[in-house]
């Protein structure tokens, strides 16, 4: 039918239906519920979640770039394929593309989008051209859908695409290569998309390290995780009988989560023969969770800072300041701020020089007085500390973390005593950090072992970057207030408060 035709109560229907995706799916969209029902498309909470977050993206970036880390069967796919159907149909000239990790995932997504055609409305849905098994195109428009399974390491790559869904990225075989292609057919243009989603599969892929770049905020990609309690199915009835020990008690209070909900949870436990780090795995509660190493890896336990991100403390006592200074044109330069009890939040710089680095520690010292400030000195950071003691004197403390330790019992090296410090800090409750994702991830990543003489060693920092594919800056600039004990200028004579290396 013509524009030309149509009523202005016609044109403003059609208007809204172009503008809003939420009343577009729940007006025009058709799904396949869990048990085999058709019915319309209504979003969930995570899939507005999802959305907004695009939709705002849009506004300030101009196109949307996300990578999204989720539970298993959340609806992701079922939000991007309707939303990508929405774009195209409303859009000239555009090609969506659908990029899954293997054939039967494939089908199964573009079964999806052609649903959403065949049941569109018929006032709305545009005139189909060629419809097959891996294209649908609307001739009119000159727009349409193609996909492919990440199996050729050529697909994509022929091809300009405006909208690009990659499903299951973290299972992707050569994720790589179709990095290097069929997501370089995706020009950096205003209203192009781009979605990578999955569940995790361990870490240091492709799709582990660009969620890791997402999180820290590298390039223009957003991480949206979806935790697995905001599905509204994933609950059962309480079992007569059913009680919590501590454990199930402390992951409930931390996630806020009710009986049905841990019901639920423990059922999917027993499905995985017991297994809590597959069940973390795939239906993660947190981005620390879905990439967690084994615990007894890790040095830092997740329960510790999930808490602590929890809590609210007191700030008391000398506030102290740590900078870990960028070395490298990918790193950041970190400042932090604990005052007693509290972490505040952390200013995160990218691409300084020394200069411009050591300047803003002048600023930042002038704006708060910390009583000390502890900067890693190893690299470039000699430099920005010789700068700031010529400003500030024995205000400022030059830290090699890999000189020996103060308790050289415990710990092998400085850097692993700063840690051993912090995680003492965590498990004296209450402390307070901020509420950060990539802060928690960078604190739980670290792992360690033992020397022969039984001494507490972390991981190189070099090995924790080449696995993570990003430097730990912001739990690095958190340890390094915990390099020495520091007391307020009115307490010279009252005894320190003690710490493990003290005692």
């Amino acid at each position: 039918m013509r524009s030309t035709s149509l009523s202005k109560q016609e044109r403003a229907i059609r208007q809204k239906l172009k503008d809003d995706f939420g009343h577009f799916s729940a007006k025009c969209l058709k799904i396949r519920t869990k048990k085999g029902d058709i019915q319309p498309f209504q979003l969930n909470k995570a899939q507005r979640y999802l959305h907004e977050r695009a939709q705002e993206q849009l506004k300030t970036l101009g196109r949307v770039r996300i990578v999204i880390l989720k539970g298993r069967q959340q609806g992701i796919s079922t939000y991007v394929e309707g939303r990508l159907y929405w774009r195209t149909i409303h859009t000239k000239g555009v090609r969506a593309f659908i990029l899954t990790h293997e054939q039967g995932a494939t089908d199964n997504l573009f079964e999806m989008a052609q649903r959403y055609h065949e049941l569109n409305n018929p006032i709305i849905k545009p005139h189909t051209g060629a419809s097959n098994a891996k294209e649908l195109s609307f001739d009119k428009l000159d727009s349409g859908y193609k996909v492919g399974t990440a199996g050729s390491k050529a697909v994509g790559r022929s091809a300009t695409i405006q909208y690009f869904h990659g499903s299951e990225v973290a299972f992707w075989p050569h994720a790589e290569e179709h990095a290097s292609g069929v997501l370089q057919a995706v020009p950096k243009e205003d209203g192009t998309e781009v979605f990578l989603e999955s569940t995790a599969d361990g870490i240091g892929n492709y799709y582990h390290k660009k969620v890791m770049q997402a999180l820290g905020g590298d390039d223009e990609y957003e991480l949206v995780f979806i935790p697995w309690f905001w599905e509204p199915g994933y609950r059962l009835p309480v079992p007569e009988g059913f009680a919590l020990d501590d454990d199930d008690t402390e992951y409930r209070d931390l996630h806020g989560l009710d009986n049905e909900q841990m019901a639920w949870r423990r059922d999917k436990i027993r499905e995985f023969n017991g297994d809590t780090a597959r069940f973390q795995r795939e239906y993660p509660a947190t981005v620390e969770e879905a990439f967690a190493a084994s615990s007894d890896q890790s040095f830092i336990q997740p329960d510790l800072v999930l808490a602590a991100r929890k809590c609210q403390a007191e700030a008391t006592g000398p506030l102290i300041m740590g900078v870990d200074v960028a070395r490298f044109g990918d790193d950041s330069t970190v400042y932090t701020f604990r005052q007693g009890r509290v972490v505040e939040a952390q200013v995160k710089k990218h691409s300084q020089d020394t200069m411009a680095t050591a300047g803003e520690i002048r600023k930042l010292i002038n704006q708060r007085n910390p009583a000390k400030v502890f900067v890693d000195v190893i690299g470039v950071g000699a430099g920005v500390v010789d700068r700031l003691k010529e400003w500030f004197g024995p205000k400022i403390e030059g830290i090699n973390s890999a000189e020996a330790a103060l308790d050289s019992e415990q710990y092998r090296n400085r850097r692993a005593e700063m840690y051993g410090e912090l995680r003492d800090w965590l498990k004296d409750k209450p402390c307070q950090l901020p509420d950060d994702d990539r802060l928690q991830n960078d604190l739980c990543a670290v792992q360690y072992k033992y020397t022969s003489k039984g001494q507490y060693q972390l991981e190189a920092k070099e090995d924790l970057k080449k696995r993570l594919g990003r430097s730990p800056d912001m739990s690095d600039s958190l340890a390094l207030t915990f390099a020495e004990p520091v007391f307020s200028a009115d307490d010279d004579d009252a005894p320190p408060e003690p710490t493990s290396w003290m005692a």
